[in-house]
């Protein structure tokens, strides 16, 4: 399904946003961290416009591909989002990069990452405003605690993760991880 995806840096904004047109809000609210952006918001509408007061630094449509569904949880207010801005690795064309993405790094995500409930690839279809982004990983934990401690399965399993993302993302040039909770 193509979607709408915004970025920008106020939580207050996204919020009202997402509200407004039904869509999901990211917010990464840690003040210390210096990110490309804090919030990301997730829509499909009609009226793209009505998300530009949460596009303070960029918009793009994606084409959202479901990895592993979310179940039905207890305590959803817990959950956070890790999310992943992505930038091809540059040897490769988007096409590569995303068939990589999806065919060789989406399985060994799911067997190496045991704390991770939910996965979602937003894949970048076109740029309306802002950086050229590939993608977006959306990595869901029920818990912070989920995440920080059962992110990777040992250290084994975070080395197979970092060597394959080196092939297919430009490491340097994709942002920090934005850690968030649903606005």
């Amino acid at each position: 399904m193509l979607e709408l995806v915004v970025a920008g840096n106020d939580p207050e904004a996204a919020v009202a946003v997402a509200q407004q047109v039904g869509g999901t809000a990211h917010i990464d609210d840690r003040p210390d961290i210096d990110l490309a952006f804090h919030t990301l918001v997730r829509a499909s509408t009609d009226d793209p416009d009505l998300l530009t007061p949460a596009a303070e630094v960029g918009a793009w449509v994606t084409f959202e591909r479901v990895i592993r569904p979310r179940a039905a949880v207890p305590s959803p207010d817990e959950a956070v989002v890790a999310v992943f801005p992505m930038v091809r690795h540059p040897a490769l064309t988007h096409r590569q990069a995303d068939d990589h993405w999806r065919d060789t790094h989406a399985p060994l995500a799911l067997e190496h990452h045991p704390g991770m409930s939910h996965y979602t690839q937003l894949s970048v279809v076109h740029t309306i405003d802002g950086f050229t982004y590939d993608g977006f990983a959306l990595c869901g934990f029920e818990t912070l605690h989920d995440a920080k401690t059962r992110f990777f399965a040992g250290p084994d399993g975070q080395e197979v993760i970092r060597a394959d993302v080196a092939e297919f993302a430009d490491t340097l040039r994709s942002p920090r991880r934005l850690l968030t909770r649903r606005g």
